[in-house]
């Protein structure tokens, strides 16, 4: 049987008609979340991913401002405009779209954004409150990865959960959000020794390796849960995933396409974070 395939618009859709009435709700109290971006420079897929954060807020209810920055600006005057909407009690979160010029510490910047205020999920303090379990702000793709399995009916708890990729941004964080679920997680990567070995015991497969069409069918155990959360395009100019697609619908249980899958969660999850952090600023 194939694979009932997850489109993480329609998922992202449920999850923003909730997110519009909690708005509603604290606008009711007087509280109106805002998000601001910060944007430095022109790069192309840049521009369209804050389109994208717009046109979300807007579809919610959260009240947007982008900020834009000539790539030259410094890095002092960008650690300034942080700052200043640290300071700024209408602003509930904060995003500074990467990648940055060169000259800017990507470090530096993510560590001048207050923790509370910290949409990304990307502060080392709100980084180390994941890994222990407290409340915090997470990471919105593994955030959503984790959302997006749940929304299966499939149960976490006693799972084995098998991460391919250790990134800062997918493959650390989703392995220990699965783990806070109870799974039991591995985690491979590019030196891992006979990859199919520990892909074939996975009850659910993260793929998030950024090598376009890694997984075959005879990676997956029938029946799995396949999140591909790669996106790579090809000689032709074709986006593809890390998984070949095709291949893996016959086998696994549920599986995500690319573009289509785990995308649209990501900046719903932003908005998610935004709505948590207005929440918790306004708190009396």
């Amino acid at each position: 049987m194939a694979a009932t395939i997850l489109y993480g618009k329609d998922i992202a859709q449920d999850i923003r008609a909730e997110l519009a009435n909690d708005v509603e709700e604290l606008k009711k109290q007087g509280v109106e979340p805002g998000l601001t971006v910060i944007l430095v420079g022109d790069d192309p897929a840049s521009h369209s991913y804050v389109r994208g954060k717009e046109r979300g807020c807007q579809e919610v209810g959260i009240r947007s401002e982008v900020i834009y920055k000539d790539a030259s600006i410094s890095e002092a005057e960008l650690l300034d405009l942080i700052h200043q909407l640290n300071e700024n009690p209408n602003v509930h979160g904060i995003l500074v779209q990467l990648p940055l010029p060169p000259h800017i510490s990507e470090k530096a910047v993510i560590e001048a954004i207050a923790p509370k205020k910290d949409v990304d999920g990307f502060h080392p303090l709100n980084v180390g409150n994941m890994m222990i379990g407290y409340d915090t702000l997470l990471p919105c793709t593994p955030h959503g990865i984790v959302e997006l399995i749940k929304r299966t009916g499939t149960p976490i708890a006693g799972k084995h959960a098998v991460v391919i990729g250790r990134s800062n941004i997918v493959g650390k964080p989703v392995s220990f959000l699965l783990q806070q679920e109870n799974a039991t997680v591995t985690m491979c990567h590019s030196r891992t020794v006979d990859l199919a070995a520990y892909t074939r015991q996975a009850d659910i497969l993260v793929v998030a390796a950024g090598k376009p069409h890694l997984i075959g069918r005879e990676h997956v155990k029938p029946g799995a849960v396949v999140i591909d959360v790669g996106v790579n395009r090809i000689e032709t100019g074709k986006l593809v995933g890390d998984v070949k697609f095709e291949e893996v619908r016959e086998v696994a249980g549920y599986l995500t396409p690319v573009p289509g899958g785990v995308g649209p969660m990501t900046i719903t999850m932003l908005l998610k974070n935004t709505v948590a952090a207005a929440r918790k600023q306004t708190a009396r």
